[in-house]
């Protein structure tokens, strides 16, 4: 993984509505949310909605796909796993870590 999607995708996370965003959109599976369940569900207005959503596109965080009139939101779960693979691939200094791993999401 490279340097810079690293530093993309965890500036665009580093919000708390885009956080909030990308965590519904993993907890929702790969049946993926729309814009109108999200603003629903978080309570945040349209066009704030599609700002924030926006710069999770832009960071390759999520997808989106056109269904008929509606937009469809999901988490990439690829990078969303190869981005907590390279912030935990040097743990403990190669040594055994005491730390649980953490499991790799399959959906």
């Amino acid at each position: 993984m490279e340097e810079t999607f690293v530093v993309q995708a965890l500036a665009a996370l580093a919000q708390r509505n885009r956080l909030q965003l990308f965590r519904a959109l993993v907890v929702a599976g790969p049946e993926g949310l729309t814009p109108g369940a999200l603003a629903e569900a978080l309570g945040v207005p349209g066009a704030t909605l599609s700002f924030h959503l926006k710069a999770l596109l832009q960071a390759g965080l999520i997808s989106q796909e056109r269904r008929s009139r509606n937009l469809i939101y999901r988490a990439d779960y690829a990078q969303m796993n190869g981005l907590l693979g390279y912030l935990t691939e040097n743990c403990c200094q190669g040594q055994p870590c005491t730390a649980l791993p953490v499991p790799a999401c399959a959906c």
